[in-house]
């Protein structure tokens, strides 16, 4: 079952009024005014509050940066595993003793251990760089992305029509 629904942004005053009025200030709206063009607005992105210095972009960069460095942990130890035993053990009990939330507190922690630990971390941030130049997928990551927020709006609608309609399933 699929359906769209769009509503004009006028139907929605509580959220953006029709205008902004020129002696009110608006921090959060999402449009500059066009100084040749007073009352017409000019969009070229949504506006994004609460992220202060960051933009949404740069907090999503800050993520990957560190699933990078998850991911390059993960391909390290397995070639460790096979290869080099006594390497993949120390690794795997440096990763019970350190999160791996911040892969860059992570890698310095790891350089600070030992020499040994030293150049295992090199190998970790030598992988993680090469993940993200070579091997991960950019456009299957946005295509994925858009595919899970779609799908994710239109069955949370759906359910949220089905509840509030009261009309009763067929069987």
């Amino acid at each position: 079952m699929e359906f769209s629904a769009t509503l004009p942004l006028s139907q929605l005053p509580f959220l953006y009024p029709a205008t902004p009025s020129s002696n009110k200030a608006y921090p959060f709206w999402p449009c500059k005014r066009r100084s040749s063009q007073p009352t017409r607005l000019h969009c070229n992105k949504m506006y994004v509050p609460g992220f202060g210095e960051a933009s949404p972009e740069a907090k999503a960069a800050k993520n990957l940066h560190n699933f990078f460095t998850y991911v390059a942990v993960k391909i390290v130890a397995a070639q460790l595993e096979s290869y080099n035993p006594e390497a993949y053990e120390e690794l795997i009990e440096f990763l019970g003793r350190h999160s791996l939330n911040d892969g860059d507190k992570f890698c310095a922690a790891m350089f600070r251990e030992s020499s040994r630990h030293k150049n295992l971390a090199l190998r970790i941030m030598e992988v993680r760089s090469a993940y993200c130049k070579n091997d991960f997928e950019w456009d299957n990551l946005k295509r994925l992305a858009l595919k899970m927020v779609t799908e994710s709006n239109t069955r949370l609608m759906t359910e949220y029509v089905l509840e509030t309609s009261h009309v009763e399933s067929e069987k």
